[in-house]
């Protein structure tokens, strides 16, 4: 078998890193000219003995493929050999190997190609796990075998014998050599990877290594254990104690606890972080961890390694802080005041505990500064605002910014409890001064709420007592006060149980709507041209006022999908009067905000007339000037709209809110509403009588209809008549009722009458089954 068939039987990926090994494993094992001669010579190997060989080549591969079948069938009952020698097509791929092997043997040349490739051989056999006493058994068993077969087949030529069997050992040997040195240099080779690769990773992990003997206590560490701390030897700690003496008195025992709990079997390793001083005083965290075990004297020895993991410390107290602190302010943040507000509450618990207090603290109208100025500016402004609600306080109060614009301050060890009002009022006085954000002068003003800390109750949520104080104190207005009492807690828990049941009303149907004449006066007779539809909500048989549901359905938005039930009820009930006897009969609807916005709503309001047949022209849509003061894009497109179907607007309630001349010129109204705040006293107030008088006026030269509110006396229809007001509404006519007891009346003013005097005499309707609705 040439060379060159050789190399093609090796694998083609494998060539490359067969090269590379064999040039570090001849470089290891000296292998030279020189070498390889001083080898054959000491053999005594030489072109002789290859002579020999070639007189009687036929005859020994003869032999040497009777021994190869012979081994195979004495290494077949070795387990280890199994798992090759009893799958067929393996076995014979190292048949062949092993002949064309056993071939080279007895042709060489000895020169250095053929040391290459025996040192090829071994390093083949060592990564295939050969075990180097594999390889000398199966050396041996070809030896004896062969001195067997050429003694058996010379035995009349013993001398021939005897010279073909001492060249063929020398042959045999100077393959062993060489395979014995091959798996001697591939291990010390791998033990010195093993090495390099173990230090490079002690140095990548930049740990300190140390061994405490255990019985007779001493310590030896690692020049890197060493520059940890910037010891030197004379400095360097030599016994347990002496390493335990360099950490703060408090970690000392728990690292000598840790030491004994782990060589006394309780603790599987020892694993400890603590602190220890370096060669100039300063503590820097470590993590020490070790493993007990026995030397080859058997002598316990505790070994390890020490880690400098101040920086993982410095970074976990950063983000520690991050977690309990606002990025913006630096304030503490909600989760630590909680935490401050627990440590309070089990101090106030302790006998003569003073008094503590929450403050909650919300700025007024934060969001417009927002939205007008921008967030940068918005963000200038809490930290300004901060900085002065600190100057306010002592040194030992806590304050945190709970979130947007709100503030929460906890005042601890108070000597009197009115001491957390005064720290309210101071906090609202110094918010009185303007304030510069990004050339912006501002003024900004806060609402605060005050609960007490009960030392009495662990369980007490302070904040959200706070909160409800806050809450009070934004229905007062701007830059107001209010302290917790128990009332409000009875009124939020009052106001989520109607919440509740005002989220079911509708499915369960529980709203009606009760219905007030609009009443045309003028020349002593009186008739009803529309209908206004209040809604009401009955609890069993009890009604709960709208002043008490209507702005839940505003908060919630159930004023939507409420709204919209309103009037789909009340154009089908007018649309019913007018079938039957009230054909001019008007229908006014109140509108909320969130409807008017809401996509298509006047495509809506076309299907409900559509479904219900009620004419546009009969359908009036109140609005207040509230709602005009967005004064929205999406509103006015809205209103145009509505406008354009031939539905009627109206402006309820005008002259109590911000009234501008401005919305009855932008805005396609058509009939303005007086509120009865200044009908009811106008006869005899004359600054009201000239209100009236001048919205009355305004009406009429806008060609716009003017309706009066809340009519209950004879006094206040005089003085609406003279002024020329003939559309009346109120209890003089009738109060807001049923659709089935209200219709008695809708008929009988349905058509004009004549009455008494100026004004027409009052109507009495008693309502059955219910008491009267209030308005």
């Amino acid at each position: 078998m040439s060379r060159q068939t050789w190399k093609q039987d090796q694998g083609s990926e494998e060539v490359p890193d067969l090269k590379q090994r064999l040039e570090e494993i001849q470089a290891s094992l000296g292998l030279s000219s020189s070498d390889l001669c001083q080898r054959l010579q000491l053999l005594q190997l030489d072109a002789a003995d290859l002579q020999v060989f070639e007189c009687h080549l036929p005859l020994i591969d003869r032999l040497q493929q009777a021994c190869m079948d012979a081994l195979l069938t004495h290494l077949a009952p070795f387990e280890r050999l199994n798992g090759v020698l009893n799958r067929v097509e393996q076995q014979n791929g190292l048949k062949q190997q092993q002949l064309r092997y056993f071939g080279q043997l007895v042709r060489g040349p000895f020169d250095m190609q053929y040391a290459r490739l025996r040192v090829l051989y071994g390093i083949q056999h060592e990564r295939n796990g050969v075990d180097l006493k594999w390889y000398l058994g199966a050396y041996h068993f070809y030896l004896d075998y062969m001195h067997e077969a050429l003694n058996a087949h010379f035995s009349d030529q013993p001398t021939l014998a005897r010279q073909l069997y001492r060249s063929l050992r020398r042959a045999v040997f100077f393959d062993m050599s060489l395979a014995v040195d091959t798996y001697s240099a591939a291990s010390r080779m791998a033990l010195e990877d093993s090495e390099a690769r173990y230090q490079r990773a002690v140095q990548g992990a930049n740990d300190g290594l140390w061994e405490w003997h255990v019985d007779d206590d001493r310590l030896t560490v690692s020049p890197r254990w060493q520059d940890m701390l910037g010891l030197d030897a004379a400095t360097v700690p030599r016994t347990l104690d002496a390493w335990a003496a360099r950490m703060p008195e408090a970690q000392q025992q728990s690292f000598l606890a840790a030491v004994t709990a782990h060589l006394e079997g309780r603790q599987a390793f020892l694993h400890l972080e603590c602190q220890i001083r370096d060669r100039w005083g300063q503590l820097i965290w470590v993590l020490i961890r070790g493993l007990v075990s026995r030397d080859q004297h058997g002598e316990r020895l505790l070994a390890g390694s020490q880690t400098d993991i101040s920086q993982r410390k410095q970074a976990e107290r950063e983000l520690m802080h991050a977690t309990l602190h606002d990025p913006l302010t630096g304030l503490p943040n909600r989760e630590r005041m909680n935490e401050l507000l627990l440590q309070a509450l089990q101090r106030q618990a302790k006998p003569g505990a003073r008094y503590a207090a929450v403050l909650f603290i919300d700025l007024d109208r934060f969001k417009l500064i927002n939205d007008s100025l921008g967030h940068q500016v918005g963000d200038q402004v809490l930290v300004q605002v901060a900085t002065r609600i600190e100057r306010c306080l002592r040194p030992g109060d806590h304050l945190c910014r709970f979130g947007g614009d709100e503030f929460v301050v906890l005042l601890d060890d108070m000597a009197h409890a009115e001491d957390a009002e005064r720290v309210a009022q101071r906090i609202m006085h110094g918010m009185q001064y303007p304030l510069i954000a990004s050339g912006n002068r501002l003024n900004i003003s806060a609402s605060i709420g005050v609960a007490p800390l009960n030392g009495h109750d662990a369980e007490q949520d302070a904040l959200r007592e706070a909160d409800l104080a806050l809450y009070r104190a934004k229905a007062y207005g701007k830059s107001q006060l209010a302290l917790f009492n128990a009332s409000l807690q009875q009124e939020v828990h009052q106001r989520l149980k109607l919440e509740t049941a005002l989220g079911d009303a509708l499915g369960k149907g529980e709203f009606e709507l009760f219905y007030q004449p609009i009443v045309e006066v003028g020349a002593g007779r009186s008739r009803v041209v529309g209908v206004e539809a209040l809604l009401r909500w009955w609890q069993g048989e009890k009604m709960i006022g709208p002043d008490e549901f209507i702005p839940i359905l505003e908060e919630t938005g159930d004023i939507v999908k409420v709204g919209d039930w309103v009037l789909q009820q009340a154009c089908a009930q007018v649309r019913e009067w007018q079938e039957h006897g009230l054909p001019g009969l008007r229908c006014s609807v109140n509108l909320s905000s969130r409807q008017l916005l809401e996509k298509n709503f006047a495509g809506r309001v076309a299907e409900v007339l559509a479904a219900t047949g009620l004419p546009p022209k009969s359908l009036v849509l109140e609005i207040t000037e509230s709602l005009l003061m967005q004064d929205g894009p999406e509103t006015l497109a809205t209103m145009r709209e509505l406008e354009s179907t031939g539905v009627r607007i109206a402006l309820d309630d005008f002259g109590t809110g911000f009234s501008s001349l401005g919305y009855l010129h932008r805005y396609p109204l058509h009939i303005i509403k007086i509120d009865k705040s200044f009908i009811s006293q106008a006869p005899d107030d004359e600054r009201l009588k000239a209100i009236s008088r001048a919205v009355i006026g305004l009406g009429k030269g806008l060609s716009m209809d003017v309706i009066a509110e809340g009519i209950e006396t004879s006094e206040q229809m005089d003085f609406l008549s003279g002024e020329g007001c003939n559309l009346v509404q109120g209890y003089w006519f009738s109060r807001p009722q049923s659709a089935s007891d209200l219709k008695p009346l809708l008929l009988s003013l349905s058509q004009a009458g004549p009455h008494s005097g100026v004004a027409p005499s009052p109507i009495s309707v008693t309502t059955v089954g219910r008491p009267d609705p209030l308005r």
